[in-house]
């Protein structure tokens, strides 16, 4: 790993980390809808159930392995102190919609929606698979769509129209309008790379995932 990948992600973990250790665990896990025992905040993250120990910011998973790389340990910890308890509206917006998504579209765009229609666009029965193995809800959009949880309350929606000889794969996502209240643009330019990586490995986290290389401290 590089000096730069390590700098890169340790910067704005050890950022978020301090602001973490500051907060009250009690009001970020209520403001989550995440659980407080004994100074851990349990809560789920993509259908698999995580603890975040209060103040130093370690990430375990149900077999108590420690989480390792910086782009999820930072989205757990904004989410945790971001979080502002919002419940799911049930309405749908798309990250254009996002106060300051329409700045960073085209990276999004590029970066995760063709990216879903590539890894599934040719392959519908491999979307169907990938998404029954975290649980995910079939909704009726497109040619294959799946609602799931992200973190706790906050839910998306993968959309998939299959590639035919006139057109090329396509696909859309789409975000409960409460995640805005947990993650801002920036944040969620990288929520749906993310759940790609870990949909794709049939919901456990694979061995290299997110913006920056592995780990770490």
């Amino acid at each position: 790993m590089s000096h730069t990948d390590d700098r890169q992600g340790r910067v704005p973990f050890e950022y978020i980390r301090d602001k973490f250790s500051k907060a009250n665990p009690e009001i970020m896990a209520k403001n989550t809808f995440s659980k407080l025992i004994n100074s851990t905040i349990h809560m789920n993250f993509m259908g698999r159930p995580y603890a975040v120990q209060h103040p130093s910011g370690k990430i375990f998973d149900e077999n108590n392995k420690e989480v390792e790389f910086y782009t999820v340990r930072i989205l757990f910890l904004r989410f945790l102190v971001n979080g502002q308890g919002i419940k799911p509206t049930g309405k749908h917006v798309t990250y254009k919609d996002i106060p300051g998504g329409l700045v960073y579209y085209p990276n999004f765009s590029k970066r995760t929606i063709e990216r879903l229609a590539k890894t599934y666009g040719s392959d519908l029965e491999k979307f169907e698979s990938d998404m029954q193995s975290i649980g995910a809800v079939k909704v009726l959009q497109g040619d294959k769509a799946y609602k799931f949880p992200f973190m706790n309350e906050t839910y998306m929606t993968f959309i998939i129209w299959e590639k035919d000889e006139e057109f090329p794969p396509a696909a859309n996502i789409l975000f409960d309008q409460n995640i805005q209240f947990y993650f801002d643009a920036e944040d969620l330019a990288v929520v749906p790379d993310v759940a790609i990586d870990i949909i794709k490995n049939k919901g456990i986290m694979p061995d290299w995932i997110g913006l920056y290389k592995k780990k770490s401290i």
